[in-house]
């Protein structure tokens, strides 16, 4: 009967997905039509509708709205183009110097927004059509747009990190938090690397120099944005505040510096609130079929099931981390981030947890992992925004994009394989 209910909460949910039925619907229709089999279609549809508003029931969720509108002011507000200048006046004289900068600018912007869609839309925007008047082939600028706005989502604040502290069961939003930067700039700096070959090979133009009084200036600019870094996670690792009134804080802080820059005005909020309601919508609308789904498995004891297969295979911790990696890799080629988290979080946290693994690496863990299907087809919603914007196509790209995605890959298995780069901060800060 249990593996009945495995197959057709799966069939369904592909059958679904196959027919191109939105993320969220399909994982509601799925896990309905799972808890048919054992209950009656009145308490099933009861249930379900019970759930999905018990997951959204969460104090620590309503960070996700507020971080998502501090990033919509950020973009608007003028204060992503002083992140990017700041990253073009480090390293804007290198060859190839554009590449460096987005990446740079999107861990500084990711530092403070947390959406790596948010950061492939204002990048691509920005930086790539001066790439393109530079000489620099637009598929590799979107190849570097794309891999590098997932940082975003490693480096905090990140909405899905706190994702994954509701799914875990209460993991610290604080130790995810700081956990996060050193795998999030590693994975930076691999990307730089890979990016230096291509510059090498098509021996791609310099920018012009910088002075120490014009890096200076840039970056007197652009401290009141990074303040806000220190602000937001300092607060929560000093037990000043928590994430969720960092959220406000956040949204405050952006709020009042752009105001203060004079590039947002009044008439600019109601867009600026529209769009960060629609993103808010979407993401609730995923986590609480994502919720329902995960309640129903766990009362068909499904998530028991495949960790006694995983067990059974191996009691070699990394044997079995590198088979969570590999079918997380293939689910995030499929799979929305958010719901991914939400869902696979209570099937693998167990397994790791009994074979000694700390749940703070295992997130960290499984975001990078997942970062990697955020720029793949066919639902790579970053890779989408990223080839939208520089107007080009997804099969010009993937080319490019290859070696990127290698690069991530290497980075995943050291951080796998080494847990003291995860677990090194939080530790030192008692966290």
């Amino acid at each position: 009967m249990e593996y009945i209910t495995i197959i057709i909460l799966v069939l369904s949910f592909i059958t679904l997905m196959g027919l191109g039925v939105p993320v969220a619907w399909s994982l509601g229709f799925s896990s309905l039509l799972t808890l048919l089999v054992t209950v009656a279609a009145v308490p099933s549809m009861t249930t379900i509708a019970q759930r999905m508003g018990a997951g959204l029931n969460s104090f620590s969720l309503l960070a996700i709205p507020f971080f998502i509108l501090a990033g919509e002011i950020m973009n608007k507000g003028g204060i992503a183009n002083r992140l990017i200048n700041l990253a073009k006046a480090l390293s804007g004289r290198l060859p190839g110097g554009l590449l460096y900068v987005n990446v740079i600018a999107a861990m500084l912007f990711g530092a403070i927004a947390g959406s790596a869609v948010a950061a492939a839309s204002a990048l691509g925007g920005i930086l790539g059509k001066r790439m393109e008047d530079e000489g620099y082939p637009k598929e590799l600028g979107v190849a570097v747009n794309v891999t590098s706005s997932t940082t975003g989502l490693v480096i905090p604040p990140s909405n899905v990190l706190i994702v994954y502290s509701l799914a875990s069961g209460g993991v610290s939003i604080a130790a995810l938090f700081v956990a996060g930067y050193i795998p999030g700039l590693f994975i930076g700096l691999l990307l730089m690397l890979t990016a230096a070959y291509f510059i090498k090979k098509k021996k791609l133009p310099a920018g012009e120099s910088t002075s120490f009084k014009e890096l200076g200036k840039v970056f007197i600019d652009a401290a009141p944005s990074l303040t806000l870094l220190v602000i937001v996670i300092g607060g929560i690792v000093a037990g000043i505040f928590t994430a969720t009134e960092a959220s406000a804080i956040a949204v405050l802080y952006c709020l009042g510096l752009s105001f203060l820059y004079r590039e947002l005005k009044v008439k600019d909020l109601h867009a600026i609130l529209l769009k960060s309601s629609a993103t808010t919508a979407v993401v609730a609308m995923l986590i609480a079929t994502s919720m329902a789904m995960s309640w129903v498995m766990s009362s068909e004891d499904i998530p028991q099931s495949i960790s006694s297969v995983l067990l059974s295979l191996s009691d070699n911790k990394y044997v079995i981390l590198i088979i969570i990696n590999l079918i997380l890799l293939f689910v995030g080629i499929f799979m929305d981030m958010t719901p991914a988290v939400l869902i696979f979080t209570p099937i693998f946290l167990p397994v790791v947890t009994e074979l000694g693994i700390d749940p703070v690496h295992f997130g960290i863990i499984m975001v990078l992992n997942l970062c990697i299907g955020l720029c793949t087809p066919p639902v790579g919603s970053v890779l989408f925004i990223g080839v939208g914007v520089a107007k080009t196509s997804i099969a010009n790209v993937v080319k490019p994009l290859l070696p990127f995605f290698v690069a991530m890959i290497i980075g995943l298995a050291v951080i796998t394989l080494w847990p003291q780069m995860v677990l090194w901060l939080p530790n030192l800060f008692g966290l």
